[in-house]
């Protein structure tokens, strides 16, 4: 049995996560500490693992590796301790809130000599693994621009604070869709402009709650991204993912969660989109479990996430300069 800790419940993808490593055979949610002793304990009842006061205890403890899941700002510091005891890793996107400290937490891993991976659910998506195979496939023939968007609602608390966050929308909605984008055309970015607004929540944000991004990746791909936290309390998901991809053969368009059902509920007085299939979250938490078990990097590398950094670094560098900047 694989014993898995979790590293803070801060992000509610946490929950997710947990209850994915539950549901797996041969893991388990073996721990959890938080520096929030409250909502650590309350996770951990939640999910049945006992929860562990010090830090230093919890990466003691026997566990196999760990899945990080702290405020955005912290990701360096306990994926170093992680690195340092000898865990596996899996640390929430982004890496890390600047690209210096996702450069650090790499090489405090590759010298650590375990396993790094970023939290990139999408890519076990159904519809955009399906998407890549026909990219790949040269049913589009060259990809030669693509546009997208990453909606969502706006999450609140830490998130909007810039000192715990590092960005806001832009950061939060750009890092997905710039892995996702690396990973089924195999380019890497090379310039980006940005113009950043707060307009969707006037006076109540601290940060961005809408980017425009504009990109050019290798061989002159272009790319059009729209992120934003506009997405109502009303909708009936989270937000999100869509991609449009232009080729010389053909284009192809792909909505990330498009794979769903329409439930209404009298009690809540909601309507909801409810996924059916393949699991990205299981996916990736199956993977990161395999990586453990293989003593191999996770399949969305630490690199990965931080390639991804790099251009929402580069995207609010652009915003400030007021033009193009090269990443």
């Amino acid at each position: 049995m694989t014993k898995i800790g979790i590293m803070s419940f801060a992000h509610m993808h946490a929950h997710g996560y947990a209850a994915a490593l539950n549901a797996l055979p041969d893991a388990t949610l073996a721990a959890v500490w938080d520096d929030d002793a409250k909502r650590g304990k309350a996770a951990a009842k939640k999910h049945g693992a006992p929860f562990t006061a010090s830090m230093d205890a919890f990466l003691a403890s026997g566990l196999d590796g760990v899945i990080v899941t702290s405020e955005n700002v912290k990701h360096r510091a306990m994926v170093e301790a992680a690195a340092a005891a000898g865990l596996w890793i899996l640390c929430e996107k982004p890496l890390a809130p600047t690209a210096a400290d996702a450069r650090a937490m790499v090489a405090a891993c590759k010298k650590a000599k375990v396993g790094l991976g970023t939290a990139f659910p999408c890519r076990w998506a159904p519809p955009l693994a399906e998407a890549k195979a026909k990219i790949v496939s040269g049913a589009l023939g060259e990809v030669r621009a693509v546009t997208c968007t990453n909606h969502g609602q706006a999450p609140g608390g830490w998130f909007a604070d810039p000192a715990l966050s590092g960005g806001g929308a832009t950061m939060d909605h750009t890092v997905h869709v710039a892995d996702l984008l690396r990973w089924m055309l195999g380019r890497e970015f090379t310039k980006v402009y940005c113009e950043l607004g707060n307009q969707l929540h006037r006076g109540e944000l601290a940060t961005d709650d809408i980017g425009s991004v504009h990109l050019e990746m290798t061989g002159g791909v272009q790319v059009s991204h729209l992120a934003s936290w506009s997405r109502p309390r009303s909708f009936p998901a989270w937000g999100d993912v869509t991609l449009h991809f232009m080729g010389d053969k053909g284009v192809l368009f792909v909505d990330a969660f498009r794979q769903n059902l329409t439930a209404y509920d009298d009690k809540d007085m909601r309507v909801r989109w409810v996924g059916y299939g393949d699991s990205a979250d299981e996916g990736l938490v199956a993977d990161f479990v395999q990586a453990v078990r293989e003593r191999r990097d996770p399949s969305a590398t630490g690199v990965d996430g931080l390639r991804a950094t790099e251009v929402t670094e580069a995207a609010y560098r652009s915003a400030k300069a007021g033009k193009a900047v090269k990443i």
